[in-house]
């Protein structure tokens, strides 16, 4: 048995950084996003407010809208929306934080939601409660 399948090659002059004023700085040697192929890949974001540079880590619901804003500004840089993300990844201090994390990303996430795993972390940059990456493709 055979099976055909088709190839892509992935064109590395294709592939473009994606930095904005609307999403937190990286802390460290990556981009806030790459679009490479109509596929945009988010580096994790934390609950920091880009403009004031302040982390807003009151309470879970306000650090994951906080986090959900800045994905939302680095998918509208690249001309997408949330119904864009195919999958994400939710890094949590403490899983105890779970159904209040759903409650805010139901409300950004509206229609079918995207793939989605979460886990708990012993630990998070700037000692945040949460991060969030994903990945979302051009249709």
């Amino acid at each position: 048995m055979y099976i055909k399948m088709k190839i892509y090659r992935i064109d590395l002059k294709m592939r473009k950084a994606i930095q904005i004023k609307g999403a937190p700085s990286p802390l460290g040697p990556y981009s806030q996003a790459i679009l490479s192929n109509k596929t945009l890949y988010i580096s994790g974001q934390i609950p920091m407010d880009p403009i004031t540079g302040e982390l807003k880590t009151e309470d879970i619901k306000t650090a994951t809208n906080q986090v959900l804003k800045n994905i939302t500004s680095l998918l509208n840089a690249a001309e997408m929306t949330l119904k864009n993300v195919v999958k994400c990844s939710v890094f949590l201090k403490d899983m105890n934080d779970f159904n209040q994390v759903n409650e805010v990303y139901q409300n950004f996430f509206t229609g079918v939601p995207p793939a989605r795993e979460t886990v708990e972390v012993s630990k998070l940059p700037l000692n945040v409660n949460i991060e969030i990456s994903c990945i979302a493709i051009i249709d």
